[in-house]
């Protein structure tokens, strides 16, 4: 469980859209807004998108014709958890989320 979602993760358009969403006012982004932002088309976007929501890194909801986004913060916290546990053997401190 926990590879597959580090392998939905280790894509870098995926982990940008995941920030991306995070770090908007309300915590949500509609797709509309998001797409522009990448050098890729907009089926690929939304190909993205429903890799980080098979794996619940994300929610969506539509709303008219646009579909918005939020993250999920429990999806993140069993990554959080494996990286604070392998945090003592690189010798590093444990990050928190």
């Amino acid at each position: 469980m926990l590879a597959g979602a580090f392998k939905a993760l280790g894509d870098p358009v995926r982990l940008r859209l995941l920030s991306m969403i995070a770090g908007r006012d309300g915590g949500e982004a509609c797709v509309c807004d998001i797409s522009p932002t990448f050098a890729v088309s907009q089926p690929t976007i939304s190909h993205h998108l429903k890799v980080l929501r098979d794996n619940g890194f994300v929610a969506s909801e539509r709303r008219g014709t646009w579909v918005y986004y939020r993250v999920v913060p429990s999806a993140l916290a069993p990554l959080a958890a494996a990286l604070a546990d392998m945090a003592p053997l690189a010798g590093v401190n444990a990050v928190t989320v």
